[in-house]
């Protein structure tokens, strides 16, 4: 993640212990644990990574195997318990095992569509102790409704926004970037303003699950500079105003490589600090500062390398699966620069952008170790160093 918010403004972030703060947790091999709940969902999107679908799979990890994997990650020491899914709603048990994780002192958040989160819904994220709603909204109403593939989706979104700021539940938005929604974007910010919203998390978008058919739909290199440069601009503009609002780009670290860069000629000095914080933060941490273990109880590097699975946490602590590194691609994750090809193994930005995503990579080239080819820098740019 980078915190356009902190970085452009001097703002501190909710997380930025996490990102910014040397000695930070993922400095000792703690990650953040992405858990895919379950694959159910009421919504059918064509982006979705997982490939979600109305029906609950066989053998999706039982209350009891929930909590055992809780007490191991309590113990292990996760600086963060994100539920997601599918739609994490979809599960009976979830206000049941976000309490459980709470009182086990846990810090849990919750990745969901936002169209089942009534007032009473809100209420209940509340008592459960959950720090932070992410609700995912890509676009305006027309486009975002094409999207879900579900007429009423955006009002139903919103409406689960502003319930759970009434409940007084930290909420933001999410917006996964493409080519037909981009031209939303300020629109999105205008949306962000007028609603209060206290955090808004642009995605860039990833080759996986049902998006693994949206290569062509990616931004052009052009596009995306075009998508960071507003970005850049209205998070600037919310700083202006002393809005509350924290605006962060994900899954794409060029971004950080593309602020520095602009700053390194309209303020020299600034763009050091960005640079010292970006170095702090390392770039992608799939396999190192992240996990992702899905509704079987799978554990993956990321969300998206869904493909390759390093063991099961029914069959083993994810805190012993975590740090066995027999595995080859667990050990190669953790050590990578070195096999990096193409534009990011020439690249003078490893240090703050790590190769970016390996996922992209594999689905356009079939190589897991090629360049990433959402990455928008030019030969100059990533050589200017």
């Amino acid at each position: 993640m980078i915190n356009c918010t902190r970085l452009l403004c001097g703002k501190p972030g909710s997380q930025d212990e996490i990102r910014y703060k040397k000695g930070k947790p993922a400095d000792t091999n703690r990650p953040i644990v992405v858990w895919n709940s379950t694959r159910r969902c009421n919504l059918k999107c064509v982006h979705c990574y997982i490939d979600a679908k109305a029906t609950k799979d066989a053998g999706e990890l039982t209350t009891e195997q929930a909590k055992t994997l809780i007490d191991d990650l309590a113990v292990f020491g996760a600086p963060v318990f994100l539920f997601s899914g599918g739609e994490p709603f979809m599960r009976e048990d979830l206000f049941a095992l976000g309490k459980y994780a709470k009182q086990k002192g846990l810090r849990t958040v919750i990745s969901t569509n936002g169209t089942l989160i009534t007032q009473s819904i809100a209420e209940q994220i509340k008592d459960a102790g959950f720090s932070y709603v992410g609700i995912s909204l890509d676009g305006l109403e027309a486009t975002n409704d094409k999207f879900r593939e579900h007429k009423g989706a955006f009002r139903k979104t919103l409406e689960g926004m502003r319930n759970c700021m009434k409940s007084e539940v930290r909420v933001g938005l999410r917006f996964t970037i493409n080519k037909y929604n981009f031209k939303d974007l300020s629109g999105i910010f205008d949306l962000i303003e007028d609603e209060g919203l206290p955090r808004a998390c642009f995605y860039h978008l990833v080759y996986s699950g049902r998006g693994s058919s949206m290569v062509e739909e990616d931004l052009t290199h052009q596009e995306a500079r075009d998508a960071m440069d507003l970005i850049f601009d209205r998070s600037k503009k919310l700083c202006s105003k002393n809005l509350d609002t924290e605006i962060l780009t994900v899954d794409n670290h060029a971004d950080g490589v593309y602020m520095y860069l602009k700053l390194k000629k309209e303020d020299p000095k600034k763009a050091e600090e960005v640079l010292e914080l970006l170095k702090i933060n390392g770039g992608n941490k799939s396999g190192i500062g992240i996990t992702d273990i899905d509704n079987l109880g799978d554990v993956h590097a990321d969300q998206f390398l869904r493909h390759y699975s390093f063991g099961n946490v029914k069959d083993r602590p994810f805190s012993e699966i975590w740090l066995d590194e027999s595995n080859e691609l667990l050990r190669n994750l953790r050590n990578r620069n070195h096999l990096l090809k193409g534009k990011c193994g020439r690249c003078h930005f490893q240090d703050i952008c790590a190769g970016n995503f390996r996922a992209r990579a594999e689905a356009v080239y079939g190589d897991i170790w090629q360049e990433d080819p959402a990455c928008y820098l030019t030969e100059e740019e990533i050589t200017s160093r």
